[in-house]
Parts: C-alpha cells; structure tokens; sequence
C-alpha cells in the first residue's frame, strides 16, 4: 500500500484563489469536492488555502502530511442508483495557521488572485467579541480576523475596485451573510480610532466591492470512516488518513449579494455549469424554508412515530408498510402544501430527502432525532401545522398524529417490546410531562402541553387557542394508549 502524496499521485497545481477557514470534514467533503469538479469540469481553474479554525492542529497535520491529497467516500442514494464513489481531492494547495504563522495568514491579501473566502466556524463562529483589536496576531473572532485580512488587502491594493472579496459562509445559521456582513461592520466600527484617515475609505471599499452572500448548505457527513478505514484503503491502495465519508446528495443556495447581479456571481463561480447541485439565487430564505420543512419537519414525528411502532432505524421507518405510508403522507400531503415554491420543484426535494432517509449504509438511530423534539416540532411542523389550517380548513392529521406521539414518548416508561424510553430534553419540560401524565387524564395532559407558550411554544402562544387541536391531540392521546401507536398510525393513514 503507498504512502498519499504528491509523489504517489498527481495533483493539479492551479492559481490560489480561495481562501477557506476551516479544516474539518465538511469543508473538505462538501466545499472541496465541489471546487474539485468545477476545476475539472469548467474553466475555474482555482485552488485553496485552508486556514486552521482553532489552535489545535491536528487535522492540519494530517494534511500537511498527505501534501493536502484526500479522498471523498460517498455513499447513498442517487435518482434510484446506490452510489458508492471515491474522488480524490487535489483542490486544496496549502494550509497555515494564522496562530503560530500570523505574517503568512495576512499575506494572503497581497495575492492579486485570491478571489473567494469560504468558512465554516461553526454557528458560534460568526460572532462580535469587543474585546478584539485590530493589532491582534490575530484576533480571536472569525470575523474579527477575516476584518484584518480585508483592511490589508484594502492598504495593499490601495482600495481597488477589482481586489474585493466574494464572501461565503457555510455555518449552519440562517442569512449566514448578513450576519457576518454586520459583525464585519462592527470591527470597523469599533476600530475606527486605529484606522485613522482610512476609516471611511475602508469602510466603503468593503460596503461597495466586496460580496458577502447567505448561503444554504446541505449534505450529511459522518466524517472519517474509522470501522472501515482499513478496508478502504485497501481498496484505494493508499493510506490515506483522513478519508472522510458524505452522503451522496449534495444541495448548495447562494444567494448573490446585494452589490452583484445573478448574473455576475454564476460567471465567476460556474458550479451550475459543471452540473453540480448549486442554486445561485435571489433569496436562500424559500429554501431554508422547505429543508426546514421537507426535511427536518419529517424527521421530527417520524422517529416518536416510528419508536413507538417498535422501529428503530430511519430507513426501516421509510421501508415500513405503515410507517412509510405515514412519513409520505406528512410529507407530500401535508407539510408540502404550506410551502411556495413551485410544486415540481418541491416534489424533486421531497424525493430526495426520502432517498437520503433510505440510505443503505447509514444506520440512522430514530432515537439520536429524539434530543430537544418539542423545540424541534416548535420551529420545524407547528408552522406548517398552522398554515395547513388556514388554508385547508382542517388540522393535519399525520402532524397532529406526529405531536400526541411526542407527548406519549416524553411519557416515558417501556415500549411494548420491552425496550426502555428515554425522553432527553429541558429538565423543566421533562417535569412538567411527568407532572401533567401524573394525573392520569390525557386531556389534562394535551391542554398543559398546549399551554405551555413560556416553556415550550414562544411566540406562538397557547396552542389550546388553535381551533380543534387540543380534541384531536386528546383523541390521539387515547388512541395510543388503548390500541398501541401502530394501529394508531394505520387508523390515519387508511383513512
């Protein structure tokens, strides 16, 4: 077996364009294999420098070791083909750590073809720490180092209209660009006093001719194989130590920046050229929205459902013959009527997401679904549960069905089988379920449920005031409790 590297196989050598912070699984499996194809299938003609996220650099060094060479195992479903593919990845040309090698981080503005910033930080990542100061080496925030890196690029190339950055985040936040677009703001704001004369000059060069666009990105990674690693570079015929597994669909929303036309961003950044699944758009919010829905919506009273029915496992739950009838009526009945978009398109996406839920080499546990489910169920099904009333006339059954499950769950106790319950949530939501199943009424228990807008609902207030919920969820309460959550399940979807 060969050692990976630049010795042992090739690697394209292309002009550094993009600069990436963040070195973990996702960016490599997700960011990076999609540069990887548009270099090979278009013009784009780019590489990376990946800037370690935190001090500790460990990933860097496996890396480092490997020349930056890896391979991408991907795995799942694909338009009805099992996929199990292996790409290396070549993209990525060098990496540093602006910790230990600061002077070499902040020269990565004086190259007149860095082009891009892509990051994933986290969703803690994006944040404004006052306590950040432009002579830090460096500072400690994301933003805050990403600010530095821009002022230099501003002095070096004396605020060239052509020298700005496309900006794309990939932390899992909603209008991801806006929010990092203001912290940006913030730090020059807040070191005003140390960029002196520059400070208006500076400010409008970033406003005007830099890009920072809201991006949506989908793609499940488990990250390195470690049960199969030996297996798989057996098969590669290379040791490759950090191999990093993915799911095979991948989904990326950019939505262009204010300053900058469709057009103008599907030109410098053709992923949709090379046949890759990159929607350059005028607005991510539609889309958040519908994985929001489509996706996690499902997830959310599939897995009380499916538990509770004595299935264990996200793919069994869709191979089901009424589990499955149940998880395609929440979702092409229900939950994709509340949606805007066009109904083809939402179909396509509700497909996918089945096939991603059918992954024949991910054994998805339901229960792992379970942690915080009635936050989960209050952003994710109520809205949909609400807008499917206004506009239908009626309650949906399957998510009515979906939230009495998750109230009988938090019950506690033994399934039928025998198998332990144990709900994990806000201790004092886990008090008051016991509290209310204490009293042995499943009205008292639906009404306390529904009630409780400080603890569980928020803004969407005491759900007791949403006509015929709280009846059908004591209806379904009792269901449950007299003829088992399977004959339950099949009582809604046959009807």
């Amino acid at each position: 077996m060969k050692a990976l590297n630049k010795l042992t196989a090739p690697k394209a050598v292309a002009p550094e364009r993009i600069i990436q912070f963040g070195e973990g699984n996702f960016l490599r499996a997700f960011v990076d294999w999609i540069i990887k194809n548009m270099n090979d299938k278009t013009d784009f003609n780019s590489s990376v420098v990946v800037v370690q996220g935190t001090p500790d650099a460990f990933v860097m060094q496996l890396l480092q070791g490997q020349d930056c060479l890896y391979h991408v195992n991907l795995q799942g479903r694909l338009d009805g083909e099992v996929i199990n593919s292996y790409t290396r990845v070549d993209v990525i040309s060098r990496g540093l750590s602006p910790f230990t090698q600061f002077d070499a981080f902040m020269a990565l503005a004086d190259q007149p073809e860095m082009r891009f910033v892509i990051s994933n930080t986290t969703e803690a990542g994006i944040t404004f720490d006052p306590a950040c100061k432009l002579g830090d080496r460096p500072a400690s925030s994301y933003p805050g180092k990403l600010t530095q890196l821009l002022y230099r690029r501003f002095k070096t190339f004396k605020g060239a209209e052509d020298k700005g950055f496309i900006i794309m985040p990939c932390e899992l936040i909603f209008e991801n660009g806006h929010h990092l677009k203001e912290c940006i703001l913030q730090y020059i704001d807040l070191w005003k006093e140390d960029l002196g004369a520059d400070y208006e000059a500076f400010k409008k060069w970033f406003l005007e001719y830099n890009y920072v666009c809201s991006t949506l990105v989908d793609r499940i990674v488990p990250g390195f194989p470690r049960k199969e690693i030996a297996d798989i570079q057996q098969k590669l015929n290379y040791k490759d130590n950090i191999v990093v597994q993915g799911e095979a669909f991948h989904l990326w929303v950019i939505e262009h920046a204010t300053n900058m036309t469709l057009d103008q961003l599907k030109a410098e950044f053709p992923a949709e050229k090379a046949g890759l699944h990159v929607l350059i758009t005028e607005s991510e919010a539609p889309y958040h929205e519908r994985k929001v829905t489509l996706l996690n919506g499902p997830h959310t009273v599939l897995s009380p459902v499916a538990f509770l029915s004595g299935v264990n496992i996200v793919r069994d739950a869709c191979n089901h013959p009424v589990i499955g009838k149940y998880i395609h009526k929440v979702q092409f009945e229900e939950l994709m009527e509340t949606l805007n978009l066009p109904m083809d398109e939402l179909k396509k996406f509700a497909s996918d997401v089945l096939e991603r839920f059918n992954n024949p080499y991910v054994d998805h546990q339901v229960t792992s679904i379970m942690l915080n489910s009635f936050p989960k169920f209050q952003t994710r099904d109520l809205p949909g549960l609400k807008t499917y009333l206004e506009r239908k006339g009626e309650l949906p059954k399957g998510l009515v069905l979906g939230l009495a499950a998750l109230i009988t769950y938090y019950k506690g106790g033994v399934r039928e089988d025998g198998t332990e319950i144990v709900p994990n949530d806000d201790q004092k939501i886990m008090d008051l379920l016991k509290e209310l199943w204490a009293t042995g009424d499943t009205r008292k228990v639906a009404e306390g449920v529904l009630a409780a807008k400080d603890l569980i609902w928020g803004p969407q207030g005491d759900l007791n005031e949403v006509p015929g919920l709280t009846d059908m969820v004591t209806y379904y309460l009792d269901e449950i409790q007299k003829k088992g959550m399977l004959e339950t399940v099949k009582e809604v979807v046959e009807a």
